[in-house]
């Protein structure tokens, strides 16, 4: 079978996007365990990579769910549907880069939707969006994941520091860092069964448009292993920026919060995957972690950071749906257009990453916290 040079070009891309998921969205695992000194902070992405990898393996569902769920793929044209697909994947990197810069925990698989939402809407027409499967799957756990994740960290903070009264902060800190070690590793195991699942759906679904499978088929066995290790190497990387301001500049944890982050995180990830729900753990781990700032007794939440994450939720979707709308129909036009599209991509990707470097964060600063966020330690103190 011919296979149409545009398909490999929305591969290849696929793979760049997943790369830029696995370090947008390291921080999700790692940032509460680096902020306690769980984890070393490059024992942490090692560990959290291959995890991913590994939890790209357990489940197919979400890719399911983007391949046959969000947009109908009869609704494409063999001719022009992989490059509304590869608009819809630029638009999507951009937006991921741009808040990476920024250091804004925002949601890669909402960025993801939204490209995809707004190159198909665009290019194709708004019926070949499934609009109950986009409130359904999409904005339905969006809103509600974060909430129960917080709720379930607040009270295991709770539960936490109640059962430990008394007892010298050393000897806590000690036991629940070997809990962390746990809990962030099975949240990477659960973001690979979720994350890594996106873009294996994405690239499915060009197959499909493409005719080079059928339709409502499962990934390849070789989409599922490049996606598993595009999101190993991505959170390999390590997106330092983010980790610094979800391990640090939310709220100040201990290592009993981080645990009862994690753990809440962890639940609420694996349930939406068996369901097939595309969530954002982006979202989960974020309020899990604000919901573990409030459960300690005179514990704070910095609510000048936590509401610019809170804007990044509401924006991401319509924002890479813009990105994609644009990207996707200047690349439907063509080969001439994909080019187009392709090179301000690589210009934005360079630009950002040129400016990043004037202010860099890798793993010897992401534990530096503002001075007035440090608690000098006291070796026989008490909880």
């Amino acid at each position: 079978m011919h296979v149409p040079l545009i398909v490999y070009a929305v591969v290849a891309t696929a793979l760049a996007f997943d790369f830029t998921n696995g370090f947008h969205d390291t921080a999700n695992a790692m940032a509460p365990s680096i902020a306690t000194g769980a984890f070393k902070p490059r024992t942490a992405v090692t560990v959290s990579a291959v995890l991913n990898l590994v939890g790209a393996f357990l489940s197919v569902k979400v890719a399911g769910t983007i391949s046959g769920g969000i947009v109908d793929e009869s609704g494409f044209h063999a001719d022009t549907g992989p490059y509304i697909v590869f608009g819809a994947l630029l638009g999507a990197i951009v937006w991921n880069l741009l808040t990476w810069y920024l250091g804004v925990p925002s949601s890669s698989s909402h960025a993801l939707f939204g490209g995809l939402i707004g190159a198909t809407w665009v290019a194709v027409g708004g019926h070949v969006v499934n609009f109950s499967v986009v409130v359904q799957k999409v904005l339905l756990p969006a809103v509600v994941s974060p909430i129960i994740a917080g709720v379930a960290a607040a009270t295991g903070t709770m539960i936490a520091y109640r059962t430990n009264e008394g007892v010298k902060k050393k000897h806590v800190s000690r036991g629940f860092r070997a809990g962390q070690n746990i809990s962030a590793s099975l949240v990477s195991l659960a973001h690979g069964t979720n994350d890594a699942q996106k873009t294996m759906g994405v690239i499915t679904l060009t197959f499909i448009v493409a005719g080079i499978q059928p339709a409502h088929s499962s990934p390849y066995l070789w989409v599922v292993v490049a996606c598993g290790l595009a999101i190993a190497l991505g959170t390999y990387v390590g997106g330092w920026r983010i980790i610094k301001t979800l391990g640090s500049g939310i709220t100040t944890l201990d290592s009993p919060q981080g645990f009862a982050a994690e753990t809440s995180a962890t639940a609420a990830i694996l349930a939406s995957s068996h369901l097939g729900y595309a969530l954002s753990t982006t979202q989960v781990c974020s309020g899990a972690v604000m919901g573990a700032g409030l459960g300690k007794s005179g514990g704070e939440v910095r609510w000048s950071t936590a509401s610019r994450i809170a804007v990044a939720w509401v924006v991401t979707l319509p924002a890479s749906a813009v990105f994609g709308a644009c990207a996707g129909k200047l690349a439907s036009t063509g080969v001439l257009g994909t080019a187009i599209v392709a090179g301000i991509g690589i210009v934005v990707a360079a630009g950002l990453f040129a400016l990043s470097r004037r202010n860099p964060v890798g793993a010897h600063t992401v534990t530096d916290a503002p001075a007035e966020t440090r608690v000098p330690a006291t070796a026989d103190a008490t909880y």
